[in-house]
């Protein structure tokens, strides 16, 4: 009985180890295996969850051995199932070792009864970590279940995914925009739309809920960006119309009949404009605010007019000086004149130390998430130059790009695995080339994740730390909003 009991203790101990036999390869294959999600020559942060992956050429059981290029192997993985799950803490030690060089994922296949072993899988550790966390919406991807979603923020160097706030909490209206100044969450902002609108504001440890549309204005806030001094918000007013296709590659037009920028002061909820960026003349949209608190990039097109086809509206790329001191904005000019080649921008963001600027291109307007064709592209301030990001881009949606605060990562939203839910894409980026690597999908406990969840990930932000007061932001819904005047 003693020994029975012994030997089920010292089974169950290897078992839970993982320390299972290692099968020496029979054969070996120059072919690399398929793996899903393609991590491949791809460059992990230092900081990343472990990028647990499927092996799909078929076989009878699998292993996989990991380790630094050049060195033995750190530590294998056998298993029946395709499914590789990466062990945290062996994963993080292999991470710390292999930071500024490539490792390798060595994939061994039991294929009629013979141990194949396949090419390695080569990867990069950055010496570089990405910001801790990552905060989206996620919604369904059509309008008609609309009214069921939140936004939530996931630890990157686990699978741990936090609400901050979730719809169903005040009466399933809307919630979007959520924006931080300078990546941190104790300066962040959200809009709500419905009954209880408004736009919440968190700041100096307390939430405030705020209407930033004065009198006069014509249209509401939509798009927000900080100005880093974290007195000021920028905002788009925007007459956002959707219009439903009956066929064609774009089922939904989301498109602008009329929008201008506006600044609104946090303090003294005041709001202004100027005639540079208000107007008939013009459509002014998604504003962001250089790290200078000078140089603010918006896109601008022509002011729509009755009948107008939705398909000739095309933005440019602009930059305006911004006067914190007077209130005041000058020098408006067009660095990109994207509508001379046909083609539209939207999204422009600025990186942290204020040389590149990456926007989106599509054929026109400037709702890209419904474009097939939209693409990263790169404004590099220091000369004019603008090029495609080639290396991030796909052959599908691409869309929303952002940076980390460090420069060094670039989140976007993509739709290159299905055409229709976007999902988060990281890339590692070279401030001093401007060249980007190529993008990764956002790893997950469970490989197959993408393909079971139904949901669609939409503004991707990178910020320095959790956002703690998401029960405070709730219940900010329920204040009456503080008006503006101007």
């Amino acid at each position: 009985m003693k020994f029975s009991t012994a030997c089920f203790y010292l089974l169950l101990l290897i078992a839970l180890s993982g320390c299972n036999p290692y099968h020496p390869a029979d054969r070996q294959s120059d072919e690399q295996p398929t793996i899903y999600p393609s991590y491949e020559a791809v460059t992990f942060p230092c900081n990343i969850a472990p990028p647990n992956f499927r092996i799909c050429t078929e076989g009878e059981r699998y292993q996989v051995e990991l380790g630094v290029e050049g060195e033995e192997p750190a530590f294998h993985i056998a298993t029946v199932e395709p499914t590789v799950t990466i062990p945290p803490r062996q994963w993080r030690k292999l991470t710390e070792q292999g930071a500024g060089k490539s490792i390798y994922f060595r994939v061994s296949i039991r294929q009629g009864g013979e141990w194949v072993r396949y090419a390695d899988v080569v990867n990069c550790i950055s010496e570089h970590s990405i910001d801790p966390y990552l905060t989206y919406r996620l919604l369904y991807p059509g309008y008609e279940l609309w009214n069921e979603m939140g936004i939530y923020q996931r630890e990157l160097s686990s699978y741990k995914e936090t609400p901050i706030v979730e719809n169903r909490h005040f009466g399933h209206q809307c919630v979007n925009c959520h924006s931080y100044n300078q990546y941190r969450p104790d300066e962040m902002m959200l809009h709500i739309r419905g009954p209880q609108g408004g736009t919440l504001i968190a700041r100096g440890g307390k939430v405030e809920k705020v209407n930033p549309k004065a009198p006069g204005f014509r249209y509401g806030p939509t798009y927000p960006s900080w100005h880093p001094s974290g007195k000021y918000l920028f905002f788009a007013t925007n007459e956002i119309q959707q219009f439903f296709h009956s066929s064609g590659t774009k089922p939904i037009e989301v498109s602008d009949l009329g929008a201008d920028l506006m600044v609104y002061d946090v303090e003294q909820h005041v709001a202004y404009t100027d005639s540079l960026i208000y107007g008939d003349d013009y459509m002014e949209t998604f504003p962001t605010c250089a790290p200078n608190g000078t140089d603010l990039y918006f896109c601008r097109a022509k002011g729509y007019r009755q009948g107008m086809a939705l398909d000739s509206i095309r933005y440019d790329l602009c930059r305006i000086r911004f006067d914190a001191q007077r209130h005041r904005f000058h020098d408006l000019e067009c660095i990109y004149p994207a509508s001379e080649q046909g083609k539209s921008v939207s999204f422009p963001r600025v990186s942290p130390d204020g040389r590149y600027v990456l926007f989106v291109q599509s054929d026109y307007g400037n709702f890209s998430i419904w474009h097939p064709e939209s693409e990263v592209h790169l404004l590099d301030t220091s000369n004019g130059s603008i090029r495609c990001l080639t290396e991030v881009n796909s052959d599908d949606v691409d869309s929303y790009p952002t940076w980390s605060s460090s420069g060094r990562w670039i989140v976007l939203s993509s739709k290159r695995m299905d055409g229709l839910w976007a999902r988060p894409f990281i890339a590692s980026f070279d401030p001093e080339t401007g060249e980007a690597g190529k993008p990764f999908l956002l790893p997950q406990e469970d490989p197959d994740y993408y393909d079971n969840c139904t949901l669609t990930f939409n503004r991707p932000e990178l910020i320095t730390a959790p956002v703690a007061n998401g029960s405070a932001l709730e219940q900010a819904v329920q204040q009456p909003p503080t008006p503006t005047h101007r």
